[in-house]
């Protein structure tokens, strides 16, 4: 009988993967990213459903939003009636794809009957409405349970929301003020959990740091107790039927009191099926209780845990050099009639991304797309910087770079204008709104450069956007250490990476097996 059970639950897999992928194969590609829709695989489902705590046989109140197909519910209900075969399961699934609803309700049915078939009962609700309304409104007398629920699983939709957006505002209101649709799915999902109830879910990394997630972060941090976090070493592996070229996380977190911070289970692995590597973190080394931004810094293994203590043991802060880091001043669609293609009498250099290059700026650009100026006036003077050395970071850098973080020095000697305007596409190094000294500026800029910065900025940055909130937010080599470095300026070159990194590396004295790593 166990075997027959056990047939029967992975049939039910079998069977959900087989119109998970008819149906990814029949929707409208475009459709599909406008939606923000990524089917979950079976091997990932059930990677996600082996993280779900199951506390015996009790009723299990389980809620998908954005079910799709049904994967995740299926993986779920699978793996509690192999081990529960007679559990009672209250399944809640939500899905307002049109296009999906016959096979998720097919996916529904075939869970209880599956369940029938074991001794156990499957109840399932589908809500064919979006997930963020049917969360956030009144259910008024006869409207479907709104929770609270002991499991939930998502792979939520990924999607910028638009910050007047009606979905915006209804999560604000509900919850917590947030950006995106994936993360909108997870706070709704912490606020319909009961107490000791479950989050699981697979999503993109790039909520961990940044300053457009803090809010979500600590709504999360402070009513959930993270369990465990896997890492996927490989990015399009994950949903590789789909082109998805994200990094992808899976945590599983409890609803529970705060208070009481236990270790943290990391785990990665290069992509689901492979062998997995798994330590025991110290919350504290996962969130920095005194970090007002809440960064969660998920660290795969021992060699990337020596890596957050080479940077925790770097000498300074921003604060420490006396310098910051700014958001160039200049929205350049915002200044449209102050814009030049061309330098001219009354405009001053406007730096962007296209005019970095080899640490240096080269500029102007002939022929540029973008402009190479912009004219100075009273109202715009507080958008520039006095003449001076500034070390300029790119803000977005493409996937194919080598380097996260590419950084260049505004050398003065580059115009002879009194004032520069940086363009909103870059960040810019600086000290009190003025210059910085030439060798603090060099050495910084090597220090940026570094494939030990990258490595560094890689371990707790899941995006490609470089925000100035997180350089920040990392540590520092001394002002004196950065004045050494500086000093090996080599006036007409720029040395190739492994030259860089010794040099780099000489004047920081790092460990050799930190140093020697690949990025």
């Amino acid at each position: 009988m166990a075997a027959e059970v056990a047939a029967a639950e992975t049939d039910l897999v079998t069977r959900t993967e087989a119109r998970r992928q008819e149906s990814s194969s029949a929707l409208d590609p475009k459709e599909r990213a406008k939606r923000g829709q990524y089917f979950t695989p079976a091997p990932a489902a059930d990677f996600i459903a082996s993280l779900a705590r199951l506390d015996g046989a009790a009723p299990i109140r389980l809620l998908d939003p954005g079910a799709g197909t049904g994967s995740l519910t299926a993986s779920v209900v699978a793996r509690i009636l192999r081990e529960h075969p007679q559990a009672q399961i209250n399944v809640t699934a939500c899905e307002n794809d049109p296009q999906l609803l016959k096979t998720l309700s097919a996916t529904l049915e075939d869970c209880a009957s599956t369940a029938r078939a074991a001794g156990g009962r499957v109840e399932t609700t589908l809500v064919k409405d979006d997930f963020i309304t049917w969360a956030t409104e009144d259910a008024g007398l006869f409207g479907e349970d709104r929770g609270p629920f002991d499991l939930v699983v998502m792979n939520p939709p990924y999607k910028k929301l638009a910050a007047n957006s009606r979905e915006r505002r209804a999560v604000a209101a509900a919850c917590t003020e947030t950006s995106n649709l994936y993360s909108a799915f997870m706070a709704l999902g912490i606020h319909l959990l009961a107490p000791s109830g479950q989050l699981v879910a697979i999503t993109p990394r790039s909520f961990a740091n940044g300053p457009y997630f803090r809010p979500f972060r600590k709504y999360l941090l402070d009513r959930m107790h993270i369990d465990r976090v896997h890492l996927f070493e490989s990015r399009n592996k994950v949903f590789a039927d789909t082109d998805v070229l994200q990094e992808n996380v899976i945590f599983s977190a409890t609803r529970t009191d705060t208070s009481d911070r236990g270790p943290i289970i990391v785990s990665s692995s290069h992509s689901y099926g492979d062998a997995i590597r798994s330590r025991s973190v110290e919350y504290g080394e996962m969130v920095n209780p005194e970090d007002g931004e809440h960064f969660i810094h998920i660290s795969a293994d021992e060699e990337d845990a020596q890596l957050a203590a080479t940077h925790a043991n770097l000498p300074a802060t921003l604060t420490q050099i006396d310098c910051q880091v700014s958001t160039g001043r200049v929205v350049d669609f915002r200044s449209k009639e102050h814009l030049r293609a061309d330098p001219e009498e009354g405009a001053v250099p406007l730096i962007y991304p296209l005019h970095m290059r080899n640490g240096g700026i080269h500029w102007p650009v002939p022929g540029a797309k973008k402009n190479n100026a912009i004219m100075l006036t009273p109202d715009n003077h507080k958008m520039t910087f006095p003449s001076g050395y500034y070390v300029v970071v790119k803000r977005l850098s493409s996937k194919e770079e080598k380097r996260r973080v590419v950084a260049t020095v505004f050398d003065p000697e580059v115009t002879t204008d009194p004032r520069i305007g940086f363009e909103n596409h870059v960040n810019v190094f600086h000290r009190s709104g003025a210059g910085l000294p030439k060798d603090v500026a060099r050495g910084l800029c090597f220090w940026l450069n570094s494939t030990l910065l990258d490595r560094l900025i890689r371990r707790f940055s899941g995006h490609t956007q470089v925000n100035a909130t997180d350089l920040r937010n990392l540590r520092y080599p001394s002002e004196a250490q950065l004045r050494a470095i500086g000093g090996e300026w080599i006036e007409d070159g720029w040395p190739d990476q492994e030259k860089l990194d010794d040099l780099v590396e000489r004047h920081l004295e790092v460990e050799e097996a930190v140093s020697s790593g690949g990025a």
